[in-house]
């Protein structure tokens, strides 16, 4: 199993600003068939350093995220995200 974790700040923290982003990377299950599982969720303590959103997404190998990675429905909500973030995420890939 394949994990890919991605942690998001928006330019708009406001509760609204990070549903309709959370619903937007949730949009994604059952569109694209590499990936096995996906959970979003949202930030509940809100202190600086908190992050507003995180992604955890599952797949049966590397080669199966890489293939989500160039998915019309992955790419779809990277240009959403290119237009909400504050220009702050960090992720984190690993096996296991």
């Amino acid at each position: 199993m394949f994990t890919h974790v991605v942690c998001f700040k928006l330019k708009d923290r406001s509760p609204e600003a990070i549903e309709v982003t959370r619903q937007v990377l949730a949009n994604m299950e059952g569109k694209i068939p590499q990936l096995r599982s996906i959970e979003v969720g949202a930030d509940v303590l809100r202190s600086d350093r908190s992050y507003d959103l995180v992604l955890i997404t599952k797949f049966d190998s590397l080669a199966d995220m890489e293939t989500y990675q160039v998915h019309p429905a992955h790419l779809e909500v990277t240009a959403h995200m290119k237009q909400v973030l504050d220009g702050t995420s960090i992720a984190v890939d690993y096996e296991g």
